[in-house]
């Protein structure tokens, strides 16, 4: 019984270590990515930001136009990354290997569809 007991304590700890992180022991709360997109105006910024806004858990996000890319900082127990990519496909926008959802692009304005700035 003594063995039992010891060996569940030191599963209860093992498992307690793997929780926390190497700073300071502090448990990882949020997580930043940084994800391709394929915007490529303002508005785009503005679409895609906002869409990101409305997502449960994500707390700040900042589509660089330069870059094609949106920094994303979200909660790890409210979200995940698949749902951040999910936020920016389901507003039109591809989102690392995701395509964009065709419907929510064919309803983009003419600047935020591939080519549109060009014209």
């Amino acid at each position: 019984m003594k063995t039992i007991l010891f060996s569940l304590i030191l599963l209860f700890v093992g498992v307690q270590t793997q929780a926390k992180s190497l700073d300071g022991g502090k448990k990882i709360k949020t997580k930043e990515v940084t994800i391709q997109t394929s915007g490529t105006c303002e508005e785009c910024k503005y679409i895609i930001e906002a869409a990101l806004k409305k997502t449960k858990g994500v707390k700040k996000s900042n589509y660089d136009l330069e870059t094609k890319a949106v920094t994303v900082i979200y909660s790890l127990k409210k979200t995940n990354l698949e749902k951040v990519k999910m936020a920016i496909v389901e507003s039109g926008y591809d989102a690392d290997e995701m395509k964009a959802d065709q419907e929510a692009y064919d309803n983009l304005p003419k600047c935020c569809k591939k080519g549109g700035m060009d014209e």
